[in-house]
């Protein structure tokens, strides 16, 4: 059969539709949600196929090549402990990392990575190539196919047909987009690849409610035109983990560079603000309030004398320099000016100039805590076509949706995690019950159980939820069996006592108060302590590696607080464990506010618990409902 046939007209052809196969799951999309999403499938058993349009923006890293950072580190952490590759290639492909927040309590320290970016998607390709159960097929979808109730697949613009039980739409920001820098214009997807022109509609038809969201990115430097020697060294560290609980550290490689802004750079941009498409209306859709543009930093804090600049370097065998902080949609020739306007920059040579880009994605209120869609049983949206930024909440998402996708084929319950469980679902739980309104991004300032989330226990907390599936490998199972049974040896050792008259010296020499009779290690380190002093003192656990001697640590100095704050976890989780009908009419509830009324019909909660999480929805109104469903039952 041709896959085309002429108009009557003569003057163009009709497509006609052809089958590309069966499968139980198809992934729209190859960027790092979507690459977590078709690897979960894939290795859960499912018969996958991975849609792209363009096999070489698999794994992309459009914006900074690097992985990790506040809060975004223990998301990269958490992927790990379930499963997921994005950690595994971080440190495969790593220049440089870094412990941001040393200063700082273990709650809120994160890694950082710098990433070769080239390797970074050539690592991650070869390992979706080399994956049982997944092809990879190169090609836009312009029509999610359904029977009214259920999805039943995806159809390309060529009119291939791709039948499936479950539709996973990993679309980045690729949905009409449009770069604009200064007075210029066009359809386009990030580093000049192509948009994907014809999905909006048909999810638009579907019932989904789309909206107009921004990003930016800055210019790349040709890195022999920088004057590095004028700009503060940052040199990565040697005493800090991988990403993944598999991985030895991976070795330093390349240096970053701190530089600022001046006061020469702010009078270049305020002069030109009505070039500046952020100002002169020419965009309208709503940008990252915690990633702005340089244009308005310098507007918005006019009181700053400069701004920190980090220059980056975007792979070992390029020269490109990532100029991060200083993101622009300004003209070329303003761009030029700016940059150059830079101490350690007063030569150099743009090789890709910044830009905005506008695109398309949904309201996350359409979506369950399953990330499947609530009105089409089967579809599932991960990362920024749920309105988020930022590689680690989409390769979370990605992640997630690829394990629900394939639970509700297999008839296993769905993985949905709490708010005391993991910033995974810190996040999930933001996007489905509060919605956004502007890029999402995760920080530690969202979750109110931050000192149950650090970074170094993702796997005591998720790696247990996947233990009966293929996520979780012979080698995974070993790790994760001989880290707990070291850190419970360790922590053993801690609540030993230390020698009186040694422990009376030690808290002389560090002014350590209080009674010293019966003295634990434990209790040194509650004192104050540091768990390096006293095995230097005592001698101990001298054969005890460090990512574990850092966890043991931090549970013997925060258990206080992790006692306390599991009275309110108990309280939380006793509301969501109450669950509300999916067919409640909430306008015949007696004793509602109008307000909660609206509110609850729109996100249609699960749990009781996620009603009192609905902006909108108070203490009050949750107890209505309680007493309703007290009478219902």
């Amino acid at each position: 059969m041709p896959a085309a046939t002429k108009g009557a007209s003569g003057n163009h052809f009709v497509m006609t539709d052809f089958s590309e196969g069966q499968f139980d799951i198809v992934v729209v999309g190859a960027g790092h949600a979507g690459c977590e999403a078709a690897l979960a499938a894939a290795r859960l058993g499912l018969n996958t196929v991975m849609l792209t349009l363009n096999l070489d923006s698999i794994a992309l890293m459009a914006c900074n090549p690097s992985i990790g950072g506040t809060a975004k580190g223990h998301l990269v952490r958490e992927i790990d402990a379930l499963g997921g590759e994005m950690a595994k290639n971080a440190d495969k492909t790593a220049l440089q990392m870094r412990m941001l927040n040393e200063g700082k309590g273990e709650a809120v320290q994160s890694l950082r990575c710098q990433c070769d970016k080239n390797a970074y998607h050539t690592e991650m390709k070869r390992t979706l190539e080399n994956t049982r159960n997944l092809r990879i097929v190169q090609g836009e979808c312009s029509e999610i196919l359904t029977d009214g109730k259920k999805v039943t697949g995806v159809k390309t613009t060529y009119g291939g047909v791709f039948s499936a039980k479950a539709v996973i739409l990993a679309t980045g920001v690729y949905l009409n987009a449009e770069t604009v820098t200064g007075e210029h214009r066009q359809k386009s997807g990030p580093s000049g690849f192509a948009p994907a022109n014809s999905l909006t509609e048909s999810l638009v038809n579907l019932g989904f409610a789309v909206r107009r969201f921004k990003t930016g990115t800055p210019a790349r430097l040709d890195g022999r035109s920088v004057d590095f020697d004028e700009c503060l060294k940052q040199s990565g560290e040697n005493d800090v983990p991988a990403f993944s609980f598999l991985d030895v550290p991976p070795e330093n490689k390349r240096a970053c560079f701190i530089t600022y802004t001046n006061a020469v750079t702010h009078e270049i941009i305020l002069g030109n603000l009505d070039r500046s498409p952020l100002y002169n209306g020419e965009i309208t859709s709503t940008g990252p309030r915690y990633c702005p543009s340089i244009e308005t930093k310098v507007v918005r804090f006019s009181d700053k004398e400069r701004h920190q600049l980090f220059l980056e370097p975007e792979g070992a065998d390029t020269n490109e320099v990532y100029v991060q902080g200083m993101s622009s949609s300004m003209p070329h020739d303003i761009q030029k000016k700016m940059y150059r306007s830079v101490k350690g920059l007063e030569r150099c040579e743009i090789m890709r100039y910044a830009y905005a880009i506008e695109y398309d994605c949904i309201d996350t209120l359409d979506v369950f805590p399953t990330l499947e869609f609530k009105k089409i049983k089967g579809i599932y949206t991960a990362g920024q076509i749920n309105g988020t930024s930022g590689y680690e909440e989409a390769a979370a998402q990605g992640l997630i949706a690829g394990i629900n996708a394939s639970f509700s084929i297999l008839g296993r319950p769905p993985l949905i995690l709490g708010r005391d469980e993991a910033y995974i679902g810190v996040m999930i739980d933001d996007l489905v019950t509060k919605g956004t309104e502007e890029p999402y991004r995760i920080m530690t300032s969202r979750a109110e159980y931050a000192i149950n989330l650090r970074q170094d226990t993702a796997d005591f907390r998720l790696t247990p939820k996947i233990a009966d599936t293929a996520l979780c490998t012979e080698e995974r199972r070993d790790c994760f069996e001989k880290r707990k049974k070291l850190t419970a040896q360790t922590l053993g050792i801690l609540n030993e006592k230390a020698d009186k008259s040694a422990a009376a010296e030690f808290c002389g020499e560090r002014n350590i108060p209080g009674n010293l009779n019966g003295l634990t290690y434990s209790d040194l380190i509650r004192r104050g302590a540091n768990l390096k002093d006293i095995r230097e003192k005592f001698g101990i656990l001298n054969e005890i590696p460090q990512d574990i001697l850092t966890t043991a640590e931090a549970s013997v100095k925060y258990e206080g607080y992790i006692s306390k704050s599991r009275a309110q976890i108990e309280r939380a989780r006793k509301l969501n464990d109450k669950t509300l009908p999916p067919d409640i009419n909430y306008s015949e509830i007696q004793g509602l506010r109008l307000e909660a009324r609206e509110k609850l019909e729109r996100v249609r909660p699960l749990t009781l618990g996620q009603a009192g999480r609905i902006s909108g929805v108070n203490p009050a109104d949750v107890t209505v409902l309680m007493v309703w469903l007290a009478t219902k039952k």
